[in-house]
């Protein structure tokens, strides 16, 4: 690993990684300051949440396989991500409280933790981008069958012009994808490998990926979670194939644009 940005955190007193976590809450401060979104309550919970979670894991000697403080933070990052606790502190736009959550977990397992392995690097490669794209292919013919079959999906194009599926790219890659496939697979899957071996961890990811997806509707919505946890298999796939998170990305931007233009 080269003298990046990640590698100086990664040499600096655990003390001072655990107070450097406190500007996770700026964004908060920036966008909110001001307005009726703002709470003090909020603007605690911003401030203590990256502190504490990077805390539990800065204890040195923790390295390789997941130790039970891993499990502390992962458990605590699901549930408040599951349940859209942090949502309402940024007027209910969920992108903002995704993000926050992600920096926090990388933050934790990257620099605090020094999990290796993570392949997070976003810079687009020709194996990357056929990898994910294999996925993709293998995906959706079961997906168009399974969400058929179960009354998911329903086939009405809404691609219309090209401006419309641009946005829908960007916004899916940056928004969704991105945060999402960082904390499913650079760091829970592959933390998971550690303690359970590959397939057990790609599968475990999966379904809680898709367990993520319960709230997206009126009551407990089985169907996305049967659907999402497929798809998380392989955009697991898609990861573990050179662990390279770009090729996930690839894969569940791609599939979510799909079903968004043509199938929803």
């Amino acid at each position: 690993m080269g003298f990046d940005t990640t590698d100086l955190l990664r040499r600096l007193p655990r003390p001072a990684q655990v107070a450097i976590a406190t500007l996770f809450a700026l964004p908060y401060f920036v966008f909110n300051a001001g307005t009726a979104a703002f709470g003090w309550q909020f603007a605690a919970i911003m401030i203590a949440l990256p502190v504490v979670l990077s805390a539990i894991v800065a204890v040195p000697g923790v390295l390789g396989r997941m130790h039970w403080r891993d499990g502390i933070v992962i458990a605590a990052i699901t549930v408040t991500y599951f349940l859209k606790l942090l949502s309402p502190a940024w007027g209910g736009l969920t992108f903002f409280p995704k993000l926050f959550l992600a920096d926090i977990v990388l933050y934790c397992f990257l620099v605090v933790r020094a999990l290796e392995g993570t392949g997070y690097s976003l810079v687009p490669t020709g194996s990357a981008v056929w990898t994910g794209m294999r996925e993709l292919v293998f995906y959706v013919p079961l997906a168009i069958v399974a969400g058929e079959s179960v009354g998911f999906i329903h086939f009405h194009p809404a691609a219309d012009d090209l401006d419309r599926v641009i946005g829908a790219v960007l916004l899916t890659f940056l928004l969704i994808a991105i945060p999402e496939e960082l904390f499913f697979r650079s760091i829970l899957q592959n933390i998971l490998e550690s303690r359970f071996g590959r397939r057990p961890a790609l599968l475990l990811a999966a379904a809680i990926f898709g367990l993520s997806h319960f709230n997206h509707g009126p009551g407990f919505n089985w169907k996305y979670v049967l659907l999402a946890s497929v798809a998380g298999v392989f955009y697991g796939r898609a990861w573990r194939a050179n662990r390279q998170i770009f090729a996930s990305v690839v894969t569940h931007t791609a599939v979510d644009v799909v079903w968004l233009l043509w199938f929803r």
